[in-house]
């Protein structure tokens, strides 16, 4: 049976650098980030990526008065506008897919009976409810694979024909139970951090929600997801395998799945988060798959890494390049800092952009990889 094709269409954001696409990509042509020096949730002062709670609340006033947490409020407001432009009825074949880690572990009580929403699935129902979706939202937390792997979940549901269109809405929030857990690990960066470059010291922490609609439909296509693979080498509780097995296999199955290969992917968009290990392992990837000369980026250095969120986030500014035939400077980065080679950029350029590869990797060991490929609507 020939599997459909499965196309991104509607995409959306909310971020410290703004609260749609269009002002996203702007902040990031224009070299700005939106990690800035924090207090209050550490000892000491750190550096993160964080929504300004004043124009949150401002922006979800215009679209309800009801009561909801920090991040539903970011969740909802990443959906809203695509639900509405989309035209999608909400019945038995459309579904809501919601990717976080952490979801709403901020409202944990300090005693007492758990409230609905700390659970991913009463965070999840909660979204579901404010649009009246009518079937059964669906969780990915796969720690921080959990956005660009919803992608995947996705495309294999249309596939698999139980829907003709899923939402999809990633989102995680800075908080001191994060904070605390990467410090811990002694992974924070003092300053924010520099993907790939000699000097890196740890992650930026950061936070998000995007939004992205996967379809059946052709009709207003951004892209379609042509490939995807998803390996966990179960190397370490949260270290990467030094030989970048996982990250390698997802990448080998995803283009081999998609037809294509590695001289034809034009761009990565890779997960680089500034750790000594994961960057080095993401560079001996690339390079045991031909991939070490493709143009590759980390956009860590705009917005920290935002966990659930960042997979997703990065796919959507990612599918703006390649409408626009632009990459965008790999922020942070100075000089070259691992062993083997690669073609990080170091400066804004157009460039022809065809295909692209979305990687992540996280803690446990998974690994997962999606090619997009420009359709007829790509500009």
């Amino acid at each position: 049976m020939e599997l459909k094709n499965v196309y991104i269409t509607h995409t959306n954001c909310i971020t410290p650098l703004g609260f749609d696409v269009a002002a996203n990509v702007q902040a990031i042509a224009e070299g700005n980030t939106g990690i800035t020096q924090q207090s209050g949730m550490l000892p000491e002062p750190f550096y993160a990526g964080v929504i300004d709670n004043d124009a949150l609340t401002t922006a979800f006033a215009a679209i309800s008065d009801k009561k909801y947490t920090r991040l539903e409020k970011m969740m909802l407001l990443a959906l809203q506008p695509m639900v509405q432009k989309s035209g999608v009825q909400l019945d038995s074949k459309t579904a809501l897919l919601l990717s976080t880690t952490k979801g709403n572990i901020t409202s944990l009580p300090n005693e007492g009976n758990l409230p609905d929403e700390v659970y991913l699935q009463g965070l999840a129902k909660n979204i579901a409810g404010f649009f009246g979706f009518t079937t059964m939202p669906i969780v990915v937390s796969n720690a921080c694979v959990s956005g660009i792997m919803a992608v995947s979940v996705a495309k294999r549901l249309i596939q698999s024909g139980l829907y003709d269109n899923v939402f999809i809405v990633a989102g995680d929030e800075v908080s001191e139970f994060v904070l605390s857990g990467f410090n811990s690990f002694q992974a924070m960066s003092s300053v924010p951090c520099k993907p790939y470059s000699a000097d890196r010291s740890g992650v930026t922490l950061g936070e998000a929600a995007a939004a992205v609609l996967v379809t059946k439909d052709l009709a207003e296509a951004k892209a379609k997801i042509t490939g995807d693979g998803s390996i966990n080498d179960a190397n370490h509780i949260s270290g990467p395998s030094r030989t970048g097995e996982g990250l390698f296999r997802s990448i080998e199955i995803a283009l081999k799945e998609s037809g294509v290969g590695p001289e034809k992917i034009d761009y990565i968009s890779a997960h680089g988060t500034a750790t000594p290990f994961n960057d080095e392992m993401e560079a001996i990837a690339f390079n045991r798959l031909g991939l070490e000369n493709v143009p590759v980026n980390s956009f860590k250095g705009y917005y920290g890494h935002t966990l659930g969120a960042s997979g997703l986030l990065e796919t959507v500014i990612a599918l703006e390049s390649m409408a626009q035939n632009k990459v965008f400077t790999s922020l942070g980065y100075d000089e070259p800092g691992v062993s083997q080679p690669i073609n990080v950029i170091t400066k804004n350029e157009h460039r022809q952009i065809n295909y692209f590869l979305k990687t992540a990797s996280g803690f446990g060991g998974c690994n997962t990889a999606v090619v997009f490929e420009k359709t007829g609507n790509g500009r």
